[in-house]
């Protein structure tokens, strides 16, 4: 049963105006799937909204992006906004909101663990968002992906070159410098229910260096794991 839509309004930052759209916004397809097999209808699942919501935070953030950084290169502003906009980063913010609790879900999604899965997290979030500008317009959309989004994103560490910076890259161009063998990758460990797993990630370049790193996906591991060798060849 989810959870009172009365606390994810306030978390959201405003009550709706129209509930429906925030309902349709937390419904996923293998709801509505199992109630037409069962012969109900007037079901209608998320998927319209998080296709809406997808434009809208892409858009939202690159403007958001170059306001806060009108000096910035094109290939780091995209780097910026390929991480604000990714499945990861939303993922992280559904989980702060707790939106697992309140999605309205079949019951096979349900016994499999879908109010943690981090796909159906992220794409419920882009359909809030998009529930959000039709429900209240682009000022309030806005203000809600800017503050939960990027600013809370903003303000958890030190610098923007640390939050987004590509380790494998630099790695691998550190590693012409020296004249060492490039990096080679293997997937180390894999731990978790199929779900919600976390990976290590193993890096080595040559014989003499080597390192690990954990992520909640491959990618995040083999970044963590490229900047302990950096560190080491620095």
């Amino acid at each position: 049963m989810p959870a009172d839509l009365l606390v994810l309004e306030a978390s959201l930052g405003r009550p709706f105006a129209n509930r429906e759209l925030l309902i349709r916004a937390l419904t996923h397809k293998s709801l509505c799937f199992e109630r037409k097999l069962g012969g109900e209808a007037g079901f209608i699942d998320n998927e319209q909204l998080e296709f809406l919501g997808d434009s809208i935070l892409g858009f939202v953030v690159s403007e958001c992006l170059i306001r806060r950084y009108p000096l910035h290169p094109e290939g780091r502003l995209s780097k910026l906004k390929a991480h604000l906009v990714s499945a990861a980063h939303l993922h992280l913010v559904a989980r702060s909101m707790d939106l697992g609790a309140y999605l309205h879900l079949g019951r096979g999604e349900e016994m499999s663990g879908g109010r943690e899965k981090r796909a159906l997290l992220a794409n419920a979030l882009e359909a809030v968002i998009a529930a959000i500008y039709l429900d209240g317009g682009m000022d309030v959309a806005r203000d809600f992906i800017v503050g939960k989004l990027v600013d809370e994103w903003d303000h958890k560490d030190s610098s923007e070159e640390d939050r987004v910076a590509d380790y494998k890259t630099a790695l691998q161009e550190r590693a012409q410098v020296l004249s060492l063998p490039q990096p080679r990758y293997i997937i180390a460990q894999e731990n978790g229910p199929e779900h919600s797993k976390t990976f290590v990630v193993e890096v080595r370049v040559g014989p003499a260096f080597s390192g690990r790193g954990e992520g909640l996906s491959k990618k995040a591991a083999g970044q963590s794991a490229a900047k302990s060798v950096l560190e080491a060849l620095k």
